[in-house]
C-alpha cells in the first residue's frame, strides 16, 4: 500500500456525512429565525394595583425615608429586635 492510498478518502456521499460548511449555514438559518422572535411581558392585575398603591403614598414613602438615612446617619437607628421576631415567626412556623 503507498502514501496515496492511504490518504484516500472513501464514500464523500455517505448518509450522516458532516459537512461542516451546510450545519454553518444551517446554524445562520436558524439565529435569523430566532432573531425575529419577541419577547412578551404581561403585568397582572395586582401588580397594576400595587404599583397604583405605592405611587399615592410616595411623598409619605419619601419622608420616612429620609427620616430613616438621617437615623442610621446619625446613629441613632435603634432595631427592634422583638418586631423582627414577631413577623418572622409565623413564617417559621408555616415552613416547618
Amino acid at each position: 500500500m503507498n502514501e496515496v492510498d492511504k490518504l484516500k478518502i472513501n464514500e464523500t456521499n455517505r448518509i450522516g456525512g458532516t459537512n461542516p460548511y451546510q450545519k454553518q449555514s444551517e446554524f445562520r438559518t436558524e439565529g435569523a429565525k430566532k432573531a425575529k422572535q419577541k419577547d412578551e411581558v404581561q403585568i397582572s392585575a395586582a401588580a397594576k394595583e400595587m404599583l397604583t398603591t405605592s405611587k399615592l403614598n410616595s411623598t409619605e414613602r419619601t419622608e420616612r425615608l429620609n427620616e430613616l438615612k438621617q437615623s442610621v446617619a446619625s446613629g441613632t437607628y435603634h432595631v427592634d429586635a422583638g418586631k423582627i421576631a414577631e413577623k418572622l415567626l409565623p413564617y417559621l412556623n408555616n415552613n416547618n
